[in-house]
């Protein structure tokens, strides 16, 4: 019974130090969670505005005299790229999970898809995998900068102006919550901005055309659409990068979480198991104690 005791105890004393290192763990999750989730708010009317803007410029050029390889869809039988967001690191939950299995279905749908792939865990899933990567990239850090975003774009936008790709899609968990981040696919290239320029053109609330305020461009509207529609796929895929960095912090917090409430539930199922133990053990004694007394007196 001694022996089941300090078994016990060992047990106890390894869960607590378990649930030291997961509770650590969910407060540094929580801290880079509220910063990363500032950085994601505060980009998202900056790339809402700038399609706005690209959206105005498309509809002020005369579409016939103006191509640019950005806006311009390669021939259709043409195999689509994917851009694959996942973590460097787990203990983040169904995060990582969730984004290579919705990768693993555009593969069978897709069997010569392009991957690009960002993070660690879709590198070493893929591999597994016997997948051949377009491109790779690692350790993007806490803070993403904003130089790997265009060196993404660069890459994906290259491969789709030789005419290897039909299509440019990302793949990431975005942010809705700390408890709701779904995996979704964006179409990055082309550039969809047809839909965007018809809103433009009622702004947005059914008002007549002439109603809208015209802008003049310098020097020119293609000049400005030259410099505008590389940029603008840097911040899209950068924005892809800031909410697959939130939604991984907000699932990390998540999962920390539940581990610390479990392995709390666990230690009291343990103390109560060890307390029943020494209980017996107590019992068992006193009757050893009681009969020995009887013997005694007999």
């Amino acid at each position: 019974m001694a022996h089941g005791a300090r078994e016990i105890r060992r047990r106890i004393a390894s869960i607590q130090s378990t649930q030291q290192i997961t509770k650590a763990m969910e407060m540094v999750a929580a801290a880079r969670l509220r910063r990363s989730q500032g950085r994601v708010l505060s980009a998202r009317p900056f790339a809402d505005k700038l399609h706005a803007v690209l959206a105005r410029a498309v509809a002020a050029v005369d579409a016939s005299r103006y191509r640019h390889p950005l806006l311009e869809a390669p021939e259709p039988h043409r195999p689509p790229l994917y851009v694959v967001i996942t973590a460097d690191r787990g203990l983040a939950g169904p995060y990582n999970a969730n984004v290579i299995r919705y990768a693993v279905n555009l593969r069978e749908q897709h069997p010569e898809m392009g991957v690009v792939v960002v993070g660690r865990r879709g590198r070493d899933a893929f591999q597994r995998l016997g997948w051949e990567l377009e491109g790779v990239f690692l350790h993007l850090g806490d803070e993403v900068p904003f130089s790997a975003a265009q060196e993404i774009a660069r890459l994906v936008s290259q491969a789709f102006m030789d005419g290897r790709y039909a299509s440019v899609h990302l793949v990431y968990n975005a942010f809705v919550n700390t408890v709701t981040h779904p995996t979704v696919e964006v179409t990055l290239l082309p550039i969809e901005t047809a839909a965007q320029a018809a809103e433009v053109g009622d702004g947005g609330s059914g008002e007549p055309e002439e109603t809208v305020e015209a802008y003049l461009y310098e020097p020119s509207p293609q000049a400005v659409l030259d410099i505008l529609l590389p940029r603008f796929v840097d911040v899209a895929v950068y924005q892809a990068l800031l909410e697959a960095k939130t939604s991984e912090f907000a699932s990390r917090m998540t999962a920390m979480k539940n581990a610390s409430e479990n392995a709390q539930e666990l230690i009291r199922e343990l103390t109560l198991s060890l307390n029943r133990a020494r209980q017996a053990g107590i019992t068992t004694e006193i009757t050893e104690i009681v009969g020995g007394a009887e013997a005694l007196a007999e």
